[in-house]
């Protein structure tokens, strides 16, 4: 073979060789590219680092007085990087994990000390750089926890890893809670947000904060784990506070109340909002529904959301349009035929609607008398009477109030109202007018109503109810609401006159005198009992009812305007009165108890010998309020001296040193539990009245969680 054969070859065969290599190279490029492709790219994302968003803590809501409604608890998740700096030193970290093992035995009591050992070094030999040691963590025990050994090395250099998450919490748990609402990061709206309801909705762009960043790693099986990068990451501002309109006190009567009576009526659903009349400000609002496990909860809020025909409450608006243009005055009369009418058609001279009244209100009647009777003839006749050659002039008097649109509240989902006109597709020139007079063929929803009965009581001004009235970041108010003014006069001064005379002889002689009237204070409303329709079968079909009461205290100065409506009560009375009356009756006196500005005054009348009042010992400001308001002089009496209660009243301050058993001998229960409670006590009650003995003195030093027995007579 020749000299240059024998090149020839060798330069083919590194040529073919190359070729060879270059086409293993592609192939293999093709192969990581398509055929490994997704198996390549999921492993790049497990082992990504990338910031992710770090939550910021929520805004509180708070009640007007200042009491916590909802919160955000931190917790923490605990995890350790087992090849941290400080213990990188494998003598170190053998040196330290067993007083690890046992400061985390000792504290948390799950494990023993050995099997804590166990696991830390099982995760140091496998090289574990997230190994989870405690879920659900308080910042109290996190705070002794970074003083463990090998964690007390630093941030970083102990390996301690904590992840924070805020939980949401109701201190007063279901109190005011569909008011409040929430917010569920599971469920989300079409703009990619987390769905929030009620005040936590309404108000999230100032709740929520702004979320922080921090570096990140994911490491095998999906896990996130933080990057050591102090300098990178954005920590997250906490969010604003909400100053809710809510009264905590007022909320648990209100709550109590309808409960109690939708059990006892048997009904549906319920709801009840309490607002004070000046401010518009909503002071209590409570929804309940019944369950299909026979209880009532709180699922939808009805007073905001629910639009329904209101039923005789609308008669109000009836009344004051025809008074205020001069249609009939309170002395009109009208002949209300025994509370049986017969609309006749006078085309075909068949009857178009029967108009039926709950009880017979007898003949020919004024229409005071007929409005505090709640007389639906009465009202039939004279709004068809005088409206009927021009109905837009009523329903323009209606939309003149407003009561044709929304409120435009704080709160989401409200109801649209429904006041309907002659150019209505659904207008019937026989029927609608006639049957709009007494609260059907139109529909409100129970906030609406109430608005429209505010305005009356707040000389005629109707402003939009708040549920906020301010908002505050670090203790800042930031901003500031007042109530929206609808219609700054609804009506003249003088209709506002008679038309809040008649609201009175509702309660006064009329169908709330039995349940509602009372010597105390005076109340002005009207009660409100409509047939529930049953689709295209209509009113008679069913006999089901809502049942309302709307209304304001004290009358002759009224500062709470109050609305009840029960829906489809089943047992007992389906009147209004003996339904809703009871719920409006029981917050109206708690509210006006606890209200000593409200109270009216009542001449005091000296019969012979007189004694001073007796007082509890308990909450000393309440006691001294108790005693100014009714300028009793109280004489604290000494240890040393007896004191002279010719000139007062003697009243004595509890004192006791703080870890020691109070001295509650002499408290009503209410204060009782409260001091012993606070102290950290169990207490058993035997009795009732005021406290005559304790099972162990005041000033005793026993351990927190031990039981006392106290007794009352």
């Amino acid at each position: 073979m020749g000299i240059r054969t024998n090149i020839l070859l060798r330069v083919y065969l590194a040529f073919g060789l190359i070729l060879l290599f270059a086409g293993a190279v592609v192939y293999q490029l093709c192969r990581v590219q398509f055929a490994q492709g997704a198996k390549w790219k999921a492993m790049s994302r497990t082992l990504s680092a990338q910031y992710i968003n770090v939550e910021a803590a929520r805004g509180n809501i708070f009640a007007s007085d200042g009491s916590l409604l909802a919160t955000s608890v931190p917790e923490y998740e605990l995890h350790m990087d087992m090849l941290a700096g400080g213990i990188a030193d494998e003598a170190v970290f053998q040196d330290k994990v067993d007083s690890l093992a046992a400061a985390l035995s000792h504290f948390f009591g799950d494990k023993s000390a050995r099997e804590y050992s166990k696991i830390l070094r099982e995760a140091r030999k496998d090289g574990d750089r997230y190994q989870l040691i405690r879920r659900k963590v308080g910042f109290q025990e996190l705070k002794e926890i970074r003083r463990f050994p090998i964690f007390n090395l630093g941030k970083y250099k102990g390996g301690l890893i904590v992840i924070e998450q805020n939980k949401r919490i109701l201190p007063f748990r279901s109190l005011a809670a569909r008011t409040i609402g929430y917010k569920n990061d599971n469920a989300k709206n079409a703009d990619g947000k987390s769905v929030a309801v009620g005040l936590e909705g309404a108000y999230a762009d100032y709740i929520n904060g702004e979320n922080g960043k921090r570096l990140m790693q994911r490491m095998a099986g999906g896990v996130w784990m933080p990057v050591n990068n102090d300098g990178s990451e954005i920590e997250p501002k906490e969010g604003a506070d909400i100053i809710s309109t809510i009264d905590v006190n007022f909320q648990d009567v209100a709550q109590e109340a309808l409960k109690k009576q939708l059990i006892k009526s048997g009904a549906s659903h319920g709801c009840v909002v309490l607002m004070e009349v000046a401010t518009g400000q909503v002071k209590a609002i409570a929804n309940y529904t019944l369950t299909k496990e026979g209880d009532y909860q709180e699922r939808m809020n009805y007073a905001i959301s629910e639009s329904a025909e209101p039923g005789s409450t609308f008669k109000l608006a009836s009344y004051m349009a025809a008074i205020d243009q001069h249609k009939i005055d309170t002395s009109s009369l009208v002949d209300v035929e025994h509370g049986s009418y017969d609309l006749i058609n006078p085309r075909n001279g068949k009857v178009a609607l029967k108009i039926r009244d709950a009880e017979d209100p007898g003949t020919i009647i004024s229409a005071k008398r007929a409005f505090e009777e709640s007389s639906n003839v009465a009202a039939a006749k004279f709004i068809y009477a005088h409206y009927h050659n021009n109905p837009q002039e009523f329903t323009d008097k209606l939309y003149s109030y407003h009561l044709n649109e929304r409120n435009g509240l704080q709160i989401s989902g409200e109801g649209a109202p429904r006041i309907k006109n002659p150019g209505s597709r659904d207008w019937n020139k026989l029927q609608s007018l006639s049957q709009m007079a007494y609260g059907y063929e139109l529909k409100l929803t129970p906030l609406q109503m109430l608005t429209f009965y505010n305005a009356v009581a707040n000389d005629g001004k109707m402003i939009a109810p708040i549920f906020v009235s301010e908002i505050r970041h670090l203790g800042n108010p930031i901003e500031r609401f007042q109530a929206r003014v609808i219609n700054s006069k609804v009506c003249s001064d003088k209709t506002l006159a008679k038309v809040r005379g008649m609201l009175e002889g509702v309660v006064g002689e009329g169908t709330g005198h039995l349940v509602i009237k009372n010597n105390l204070y005076t109340v002005a409303g009207k009660t409100g009992t409509a047939q529930i329709a049953n689709g295209k079968f209509g009113y008679g079909a069913k006999n089901s009812h809502q049942d309302s009461f709307c209304g304001y205290f004290p009358a002759d100065k009224p500062k709470y305007s109050m609305i009840v409506v029960i829906h489809d009560p089943t047992i007992g009375s389906h009147l209004a009165a003996y339904v809703a009356g009871p719920v409006f009756r029981a917050i109206a006196d708690r509210v006006y108890s606890s209200d000593l500005e409200m109270n009216q005054a009542t001449p005091l009348r000296f019969v012979g010998h007189t004694q001073l009042p007796k007082a509890k010992a308990g909450n000393r400001k309440a006691v001294r309020q108790v005693y100014d308001q009714l300028n009793i002089k109280p004489l604290y009496a000494s240890t040393n001296t007896a004191a002279d209660t010719s000139g007062g009243l003697a009243f004595e301050e509890n004192k006791y040193h703080k870890g020691a058993v109070p001295e509650v001998t002499g408290m009503g229960l209410s204060d009782a539990l409260y001091e012993l409670g606070n102290a950290g006590y169990r207490v058993s009650v035997h009795g009732s009245g005021t406290v005559v003995k304790q099972s162990v003195t005041g000033g005793s030093i026993i351990p927190k969680g031990s039981k006392i027995i106290i007794e009352l007579q």
